[in-house]
């Protein structure tokens, strides 16, 4: 698809609107849903305590709730608690998640600790995104890191949870999509605010974009989210 056919209105299926700052009311995650389905975005990313809220909001829309777990700030959660809380977002009517991962653990050689971190997220039953933190890792790290996630069930590799890690660009992307096996995609995240990121980062070989910008980005805009 060309960049004249893909027009910014275009992208929306391919957004996963997300609103998961500190302090969100009952009233905004209403109006973030509701602004998801009146954009036709992939789906609502919110705050995984306000995802039964979000479900029925959502309901018959075909909005996809997702929220995230470990997240922001990544790795400090036990793994028990991660797949715990994988069942109760679950239960509540989630559909995705996006989840962090132990960093400290694989640069500690701890891989089957790293991998069954995350299939503990995965045995919750929905499709996991596996947030990589790609710019702290090594060589090295990289490549056990996309294999482990693989092997433990992701349904997805992320670049880095946030522009705080890394603004998400071409490179990385292309080096997860180079490295997925069939049925793993490659999702996008970090400082997404324009139509010519989202354009680039989506022929770099993302199938899915993470950001609070997705209104401004399908408006033709730049937005000033923080995610």
């Amino acid at each position: 698809m060309t960049d004249a056919q893909r027009t910014a209105a275009s992208l929306a299926p391919f957004i996963q609107h997300t609103a998961i700052d500190a302090g969100l009311t009952r009233d905004d995650i209403i109006a973030h849903c509701e602004e998801a389905a009146r954009y036709g975005f992939n789906a609502a990313m919110i705050p995984a305590s306000w995802t039964a809220l979000a479900a029925d909001v959502l309901k018959g829309t075909g909005i996809a709730v997702a929220s995230a777990l470990d997240f922001p700030t990544v790795g400090v959660m036990t793994s028990e608690g991660k797949a715990a809380e994988a069942r109760a977002i679950v239960a509540a009517g989630g559909e995705q998640i996006d989840m962090g991962v132990q960093v400290g653990w694989l640069r500690s050689g701890m891989e089957k600790e790293f991998r069954d971190d995350i299939a503990g997220v995965v045995a919750a039953g929905v499709p996991v995104k596996v947030m990589l933190e790609l710019p702290l890792l090594g060589a090295d790290e990289r490549e056990r890191a996309v294999e482990l996630a693989m092997d433990a069930g992701a349904a997805y590799l992320k670049n880095a949870s946030s522009g705080a890690v890394e603004v998400a660009n071409p490179e990385s992307i292309a080096y997860l999509a180079a490295r997925v096996r069939d049925g793993v995609k490659v999702k996008a995240s970090g400082g997404i605010k324009t139509l010519e990121q989202a354009r680039a980062l989506l022929d770099a070989g993302a199938s899915l974009l993470g950001t609070s910008s997705g209104v401004a980005i399908v408006g033709g805009g730049e937005g000033t989210g923080s995610y």
